[in-house]
């Protein structure tokens, strides 16, 4: 019973987010060592499992929990009822049976590689441009705020997307060529009628999962201080926070995750991908995941209200938030110092700040006080006409997004088996990746373009070392 309310203490512990702790590393006597991605948290591990590992210093009983959540991230829910009791819900509509489903091994999704293909971690965001008071859009009225097109036995998948895409080549400044693909995204096959006439949908792929709780104890004066929405200092580069609805603490807060930094922290990010992905309930969303259209919806035999019970659901919590960053590799070598080098001249690291430090995480004490690695400032950013997806979500426009964390980026293809990047994996590898950039990032694309084959080598060498 004690250790159940000390668990417990993470939802408590959110009513003082995020979290206010002065920041100061680790130990200040020490140099700082920027291959320690994750600061003194970080692994040595660059196997197929790196991205599983718990980080170092967790006390026993989350220690012992860590282990209980991954049983819970993997395991497969089913249909209610079942004797599986603990894990039975699922649906009635689904993009993925288990969290694993989307975090292969803890890692990155992709599209599908062709047409028929299951996705894997890869989904459709659904909106119209109408608003709730809090700024969020409106879901489509007829399929919800998430096209899932998986169901239960008894029900219809909503429908069936296709993906197509179109080869657009271009030329390096030194005569190299290359060739990007520009996707385009239909979905057909409806089956509770036609989407709103002004549907907004935006495609999206799960992202890794190491290093979670490092980034929510980041002070949010941290994140204000790297902010810039008007550019002040005239660098082109005007990065802001994107305010979302705390549904936990009621009030509005600094978005932090999802690609348009939508979420506050992982407690609503983990009890969303339930309700989203997978049609769990929880405490925080305790609804199924039906619209009025959905008229046989709501009569399915649910698994309970909530279907993953509050303890089992925190340990899933407290699992996404201690999973390890591995260190970075090859960080002396030539190649790859000049990589990093190239990194800060260019610009890239405006955005994808390489150094933050975390304040007092109140139920992980191995997360305070660390300096990190991320290569983010977790703030949006506009990227141009050519990533746009049309889709505001908050204070986010069509064309911002929230600047992805790189670390871990070297290992997708160990871990995952693929080198697909940005937000919807339509760059086949880290050099499609940056030549995708547009607008606050340009000028940087434009630098890279003007690179000569040895620099542009030196480059990717260095992202594939994080």
């Amino acid at each position: 019973m004690k250790r159940t309310l000390a668990l417990t203490s993470i939802m408590l512990g959110l009513c003082l987010l995020l979290w206010g702790g002065t920041a100061h590393s680790q130990d200040p006597t020490q140099p700082d060592r920027p291959e320690l991605l994750g600061g003194q948290t970080t692994i040595f591990n660059t196997t197929p499992n790196a991205f599983g590992q718990q980080v170092p210093g967790l006390e026993r009983w989350d220690s012992l929990y860590f282990f209980v959540g991954n049983s819970f991230f993997n395991q497969n829910w089913v249909q209610a009822p079942s004797s599986t009791t603990a894990r039975d819900g699922l649906g009635p509509f689904f993009n993925s049976r288990s969290c694993a489903g989307c975090h292969f091994k803890d890692g990155r999704g992709r599209a599908p590689n062709f047409d028929g293909e299951s996705p894997t971690g890869f989904l459709i965001r659904l909106s119209i441009p109408e608003r709730d008071i809090h700024g969020a859009n409106l879901p489509d009225p007829t399929y919800g705020g998430q096209f899932q097109d998986h169901s239960i036995f008894g029900e219809i998948g909503e429908g069936t997307l296709h993906i197509e895409y179109t080869e657009q080549a271009g030329t390096f400044a030194d005569g190299t060529p290359y060739s990007l693909r520009v996707p385009t995204y239909t979905i057909e096959n409806l089956t509770y009628g036609e989407m709103h006439p002004e549907v907004m949908f935006s495609p999206r792929v799960a992202n890794q999962m190491i290093g979670l709780g490092l980034l929510e104890a980041v002070p949010e004066s941290t994140l204000l201080a790297l902010a810039d929405p008007t550019d002040t200092n005239q660098d082109s580069i005007s990065g802001r926070p994107n305010w979302v609805w705390d549904y936990y603490n009621n009030r509005m807060a600094i978005g932090r995750f999802g690609w348009k930094a939508n979420q506050p922290h992982l407690l609503q990010q983990v009890a969303s991908a339930f309700a989203g992905d997978m049609g769990i309930s929880t405490s925080l969303f305790p609804a199924d995941n039906c619209t009025t259209a959905q008229t046989n919806c709501a009569d399915v035999i649910n698994g309970g209200v909530p279907e993953i019970s509050d303890d089992d659901f925190l340990k899933v919590v407290l699992y996404s938030s201690t999973l390890a960053v591995p260190a970075q590799r090859d960080y002396d070598d030539p190649i790859v110092l000049q990589g990093r080098e190239l990194f800060e001249t260019t610009g890239c690291s405006n955005c994808h700040v390489p150094t933050l430090e975390t304040g007092v995480h109140l139920t992980i004490p191995t997360l305070s006080h660390q300096t990190i690695h991320p290569y983010t400032d977790l703030l949006l950013h506009d990227m141009g006409a050519g990533l746009a997806d049309s889709r505001p979500d908050y204070q986010a426009t069509g064309s911002e997004w929230r600047t992805p964390p790189l670390w871990g980026i070297g290992l997708f293809e160990t871990v995952n088996g693929h080198t697909f990047y940005l937000h919807d994996g339509r760059a086949r590898n880290l050099t499609e990746a940056v030549l995708w950039h547009g607008g606050e990032a340009q000028a940087a694309r434009d630098t890279f373009l003007a690179m000569s084959t040895a620099e542009r080598d030196a480059l990717i060498r260095f992202l594939r070392s994080l």
